[in-house]
């Protein structure tokens, strides 16, 4: 088990918060004294604050420049394939 405290803010990681859950990935925007302001991506991006404290079962990848920028373009790439369909109605 690991914990929210492990992770540098402005870094953007693969996690597994649960054995059974599946990998996400997050970016820490924030640290504070006991919590970590933390951005989950998935279909949208989620923010929100954790506890230090707080567990997670995996850290599974501290993700690099290169594959930040490569997923930004893709991630991008989606929102506005969204945005435009609904533009159309």
């Amino acid at each position: 088990m690991y914990s929210y405290a492990l992770l540098e803010t402005g870094c953007y990681y693969l996690v597994q918060e649960k054995e059974e859950s599946p990998i996400s990935m997050i970016k820490v925007t924030l640290e504070s004294d006991h919590c970590m302001y933390v951005s989950k991506y998935g279909d949208t991006e989620v923010m929100e604050w954790k506890r230090k404290t707080d567990s997670l079962f995996d850290i599974v990848e501290l993700l690099d420049d290169k594959a930040v920028k490569e997923w930004e373009s893709l991630y991008n790439n989606n929102e506005d394939a969204y945005n435009y369909e609904e533009d159309e109605d």
